[in-house]
């Protein structure tokens, strides 16, 4: 596999055309209030006019469709970026469907997170730079108001090129609120107090291009076999997140336990782990079950990485994927992580 060395595309301006697609779920069909919201702050706070395609806001689109929303939006020229309205769970039956000459001829920044891994990773195959984060209904779509770090990780990202710290959160918001009653968006979600980035042989500077993503989906993509040979990944700087489908921590560590076998987990010399998505309807466990659900993950990743991957640098409860705030990390972009300096700094 002839591995390419991706390129950052030009990123939009305010008053540029960006693309909103559901090349996962048809989300917006079924809440349009997040949607719209988030909508109206692409608009109104970021100065961006919006388009969307015949399957932006329609549940249970055929993967053909989508894909020719995709195709669709990166071959218009007005068009300056593509962003994900949500995630979903079947993005995985698209793929087959895109044409990579098109797209690789037609390279634009895409954003998005969750099952839009599969898209991330399959457009930095074919040389973009690509975006995990910024999603339209969550991030965008946030209750109250847009949480501060994350419209600051967002639009540098956008709009601007070059280096951007990352930074601690001192609170975080890990309980929902549904999102059919209007309510919800009345006010602001509650935060939490949380402990900062825990570091795990952070004694030296590891520096690459990002890779990763949700860890659910990255598992379906090495079963369905759409990852690459194992020293295609030499180097580069590991970024992985779990969902609101709350994945057991032994699931967790079976997953690495894979990549470890196949001789993966030992390409990347530093991982980032974010902060683990501990509540759902689901599933709503309370702030002592919460800690210990974080916990227990954490401790997963520690044994894989013992037991497969012993000198890799880690940083845990990083504010990327499920996180709110959100920090927008770059696939295919350069990622810094200072163990001395205790700093993370990456290349939008």
């Amino acid at each position: 596999m002839t591995v390419i060395e991706p390129v950052h595309p030009a990123k939009p301006r305010p008053g540029d055309l960006v693309a909103v697609l559901s090349p996962s779920s048809g989300l917006p069909a079924l809440f349009p209030l997040p949607y719209e919201l988030g909508l109206r702050r692409l608009r109104e706070d970021f100065g961006l006019r919006t388009v969307e395609y015949p399957t932006t806001r329609r549940m249970g689109a055929t993967p053909a469709e989508r894909a020719a929303d995709l195709h669709a939006a990166f071959t218009d020229p007005e068009v300056k970026a593509v962003i994900a309205s949500i995630g979903g769970d079947d993005q995985i039956t698209v793929l087959p469907h895109l044409d990579r000459e098109l797209l690789r001829a037609h390279p634009k920044p895409f954003f998005g997170y969750s099952d839009n891994t599969n898209l991330l990773l399959f457009l930095r195959d074919l040389g973009m730079v690509t975006y995990h984060g910024g999603s339209v209904m969550v991030e965008l779509g946030r209750p109250g108001k847009l949480h501060p770090a994350t419209a600051d990780s967002l639009r540098a990202a956008l709009f601007t090129s070059g280096p951007y710290e990352l930074t601690a959160a001192s609170a975080s918001r890990d309980v929902d609120s549904p999102w059919d009653d209007p309510r919800t968006f009345d006010s602001e979600p509650e935060t939490e107090p949380v402990d900062g980035w825990t570091w795990h042989g952070g004694d030296r500077v590891v520096e690459g291009p990002g890779w990763g993503g949700n860890l659910e989906i990255l598992s379906q993509l090495l079963m369905a076999g759409r990852v690459g040979p194992s020293d295609s990944h030499a180097g580069r700087v590991l970024f992985l997140e779990t969902s609101e489908d709350m994945p057991r921590a032994e699931e967790v560590y079976r997953v690495l336990r894979s990549m470890g076998e196949r001789g993966l987990l030992r390409q990347f010399p530093a991982l980032l782990m974010g902060r683990a998505k501990s509540w759902s309807f689901e599933n709503p466990l309370d702030p002592s079950g919460r800690a210990g659900f974080r916990q227990r993950q954490r401790e997963a990743v520690l044994r894989a990485l013992r037991e497969y991957a012993p000198d890799t640098t880690a940083v845990f409860d990083v504010d990327l994927g499920h996180t709110d705030p959100q920090l927008v990390v770059p696939v295919g972009g350069n990622i810094r992580v200072d163990g001395p300096a205790r700093r993370i700094v990456v290349t939008y």
